[in-house]
């Protein structure tokens, strides 16, 4: 072995250092990159498993610990040293075997790309290790497409920060005509922070950045992966028009297009600053009573869009009336709210609500949006937990169908966020009383009760016959799950007009029950509207088996985009969204 001496090890990048302090270390030769690759590994820090929605390994390193922190020990109590064991040495390509093994770039915001680690290695195989994205030591069309991209991540509803945005520059500046000419290490890595946040970048849109099991949301399989080295290689690199190609992999649903345009209008209202907040009055102000706020009022509503004019007299004056109550109206319908135009606490804390929340619900529910299957067998039934609303898919020449539901309570009756299919329709079916319900609510009640309201005892099993005082109403419609949740009528209809509706044990009561069949039979012979109508006044407990499962999706977001364009917002009644938040906030790679 030659003994070259070298003074110093000049590189404060990890990967650097540890090939140059490496090279100090035996003497300044050429050490095996085999070598290189072992002891520069051993710098790092390891843990558990922990894999992402694109996950192709489950091995994953954590990133370095912060500035003036001891590293953590490595699995097995410390750095081998070289052995017979290490694998041969790379001839051309060491440098990309090296991070691409390690499966850690610390140029990267997020380092860590382990779950990544088997695309990156699938990509630069079938290309032969050569650099992918310059060209003559120049960043391609190409490069410069997608680094574009990653900077407007934010109108996606994306971090710019996860795909380096506000280090595209330097990064760029050093392969610049006018620099000197790049080292191949700065090739090698401006290619490698390319191709990971590629991947990154395309997985995140097309099948959402966390897993929805994570939260125990059994939305069955989801939208399918894409073959991500093949996307790269085949499509993103030869593209005249990267955001073309970006946008084809995203959801191709009306709403979600609805939502991202939604999202352009909020972030450019949010950098406008949220003005003067309006005043919390000491008692609820109601139409035709003087108030203090109304400048700030009528500002905050003709920002919001709620307030159409601000030329009206009525906007003018110290009175709250005419135009200005209208539109606090219209404000309280697209927030969830009684549109009773009381300006009570409720009401004012969300009209001074921070428009940046306003634009972490839009994001949130766009990346609800790809946890979705690209197309569905037949029109799906969407039930929206927070919207306490049901809604159906319609193609072009199917029907369109939305009602009210009621859906489980916040405190220990949450409906599950869940896909199953329908089967099947029940008129006039008996309620099976879960045993927990019995025991807790109607037990206590009394035989006379219970006998008064139907109730009967079959082999053991408490169950309430069809009638009119029957908690699932005239019809039950059933798709089999774990939960043992379905959509049904109800006696106490009275429920679906207050605002915030979860009164539920996590059942889904509809609104019309009628009208949900249906649209459901729509496509049996003989049942028409009129039948069925006929059918729910008469007493016969009667199946109707579908032909065809329609597809049923039992969702949760707090942001919905009408197809007229209004934005509507609502309560985070379960909690789902801090929870969605705080788990994008940990950072790639992302748990499963």
């Amino acid at each position: 072995m030659a003994h070259t001496v070298i003074n110093t090890c000049p590189s404060r990048d990890p990967y650097r250092l540890g090939r140059s302090c490496i090279n100090l270390f035996f003497g300044g030769g050429r050490v095996p990159w085999a070598v290189v690759a072992a002891l520069t590994t051993a710098l790092w820090t390891f843990t558990g498993p922990m894999t992402s929605r694109a996950s192709g390994d489950s091995t994953v390193p954590q990133a370095p610990a912060a500035s003036g922190a001891a590293p953590a020990p490595s699995p097995g109590g410390g750095a081998s040293s070289p052995s017979t064991t290490l694998p041969p040495p790379a001839a051309d390509h060491g440098e990309f075997d090296v991070i691409i093994n390690a499966g850690m770039l610390p140029d990267l915001r997020w380092p860590n790309f382990t779950d990544y680690r088997s695309y990156v290695k699938a990509f630069y195989e079938t290309g032969g290790y050569a650099l992918a994205w310059t060209a003559g030591g120049r960043p391609t069309p190409q490069a410069q497409g997608m680094i574009q991209q990653f900077k407007q991540a934010q109108l996606k509803g994306l971090n710019p920060e996860d795909y380096d945005a506000s280090r595209w520059d330097g990064r760029l500046a050093k392969l610049a005509p006018s620099a000197p000419n790049p080292s191949q290490t700065d090739l090698i890595h401006f290619d490698l922070a390319m191709t990971v946040l590629a991947m990154r970048f395309a997985s995140d849109l097309h099948i959402g950045r966390i897993n929805p099991q994570h939260f125990k949301f059994a939305l069955g399989a989801g939208p399918e992966k894409l073959d991500l080295p093949n996307f790269v290689r085949n499509r993103l690199l030869s593209t005249p028009d990267v955001a073309a190609t970006i946008t084809s992999i995203e959801r191709p649903y009306g709403g979600y297009r609805r939502a991202e345009a939604a999202l352009a209008n909020y972030l450019k209202l949010a950098t406008q600053g949220d003005g003067q907040p309006v005043p919390t009055p000491q008692k609820s102000l109601r139409p035709g009573q003087t108030f203090s706020g109304m400048p700030q009022l009528v500002s905050r509503l003709h920002q919001l869009g709620d307030l159409t004019s601000i030329d009206d007299p009525a906007t003018q004056g110290v009175v709250y009336q005419g135009v200005v109550v209208d539109a606090v109206k219209h404000f309280q319908t697209r927030h969830g709210m009684e549109p009773d135009g009381v300006l009570g606490k409720s009401t004012i804390a969300e009209i001074n609500r921070p428009l940046s929340e306003r634009v972490i619900q839009l994001q949130l529910a766009l990346e609800r949006y790809r946890w979705l299957p690209l197309d569905f067998p037949q029109p799906p039934i969407l039930v929206n937990i927070p919207e306490f609303r049901l809604r159906t898919l319609r193609r072009a020449e199917g029907g369109f169908l939305t009602m009210n539901v009621v859906v489980g309570k916040a405190y220990r009756h949450k409906t599950p966020v869940f896909a199953d299919e329908m089967r099947y329709v029940i008129f006039h079916p008996y309620w099976n009383v879960p045993p927990s319900i019995a025991n807790a609510e109607l037990f206590p009640k009394g035989s006379t009760y219970l006998a008064s309201h139907g109730f009967e005892v079959v082999d053991g099993q408490i169950r309430q016959r069809p009638g009119p005082r029957n908690a699932l109403g005239p019809v039950k419609f059933v798709f089999p799950n774990s939960y043992n949740v379905y959509l049904h009528g109800t006696p106490a209809v009275t429920l679906f007009s207050r605002a915030r509706r979860d009164f539920s044990h996590g059942c889904i009561r509809v609104e019309d029950p009628a009208a949900l069949a249906a649209w459901v039979l729509r496509d049996k012979p003989g049942w028409t509207p009129d039948r069925i109508r006929a059918v729910i006044k008469g007493s016969e407990t009667i199946q109707v088996n579908l032909d065809k499962p329609i597809p049923v999706l039992i969702l949760y977001s707090t942001a919905v985009v009408e197809p007229d364009g209004e934005v509507r917002f609502f309560d985070d009644i379960y909690g789902y969204d801090y929870e969605l938040e705080k788990a994008l906030a940990a950072g790639y790679p992302y748990s499963s």
